[in-house]
């Protein structure tokens, strides 16, 4: 009973985190500011001039970051977070002030590390929801993931003039597969084929897992059933052979004679 309590309380509680992450605003605001950081890049690159949009929307994605940690200062608890952080928030600084990146590799190059890093902390704030046995959660992400990124290729990249050229793009390059029928052209959609690579495999390796993970759970709760059913019975047959000892020796201890400590009863 103590470890079905305790594996009920563990299911219930890991049930609830979707749930709380979902309840956190300052997670959802900084999440759409790190998500606008990501036009903000191809904006000033394509324009190859300095946009004071693009630095607006860095500088408004580190705010809410610093809101963030002093809001909740649990997060900054590892180190190896705090470092992370930290970089990050530095960079969309950077990135804001830097020149275009289309006149300096050296701006280029800080902006795409500040990306990866935006990168790395959107799937951390979303790790509650990207749980593997959240399948529903995932489709949706992996959805929603393909869209954007086929708003981007029809956006960024000349080679696709309709908004269905761009979402086969973006599956053919986040599904590794590559058929050659459409390919980026520009720097910029060069780049954007990187990012739409690793945000997309991932996303995509999340689907997979949970959808093997379904039937290893379902044939693993079989298996604990069984088990359970089996371990239930033992438990049953030795209580029954315990009150059976029991009786017996009750029995035992009625036919043996008195001893000198018990006293015995006077003869009428």
């Amino acid at each position: 009973m103590d470890a079905h309590r305790l594996r009920s309380a563990l299911q219930a509680h890991s049930g609830t985190l979707p749930l709380r992450a979902l309840r956190d605003p300052d997670r959802w605001f900084v999440l759409g500011t790190l998500i606008a950081t990501i036009p903000a890049f191809y904006l000033e690159m394509l324009t190859g001039e300095r946009s004071l949009v693009a630095s607006a929307v860095y500088v408004v994605a580190a705010l809410a970051m610093l809101l963030r940690i002093a809001r909740h200062r649990v997060l900054m608890a590892r180190r190896s977070r705090r470092w992370l952080v930290w970089a990050l928030i530095a960079g969309l600084l950077l990135a804001a002030a830097l020149p275009p990146s289309s006149t300096s590799s050296l701006a280029l190059t800080l902006r795409l590390l500040t990306a990866l890093l935006t990168l790395l902390h959107m799937m951390w704030l979303l790790q509650h929801l990207l749980a593997r046995d959240s399948l529903p959660a995932l489709l949706g992400a992996a959805v929603l993931v393909l869209l954007l990124c086929g708003a981007g290729f029809w956006w960024i990249e000349p080679r696709t003039p309709t908004l269905a050229d761009g979402l086969w793009l973006a599956f053919t390059t986040a599904a590794t597969v590559g058929y050659g029928d459409i390919v980026p052209s520009t720097p910029a959609s060069k780049v954007f084929a990187v990012f739409v690579v690793l945000l997309g495999f991932g996303i995509l390796s999340l689907v997979t897992a949970s959808i093997a993970a379904m039937w290893v759970e379902s044939s693993e709760r079989r298996m604990e059933h069984d088990i359970l059913r089996d371990l239930h019975a033992e438990i049953g047959q030795l209580r029954s052979e315990l009150r059976a000892t029991h009786d017996e020796l009750r029995t035992l201890q009625k036919r043996l004679p008195p001893t000198a400590d018990q006293p015995t009863k006077p003869s009428p």
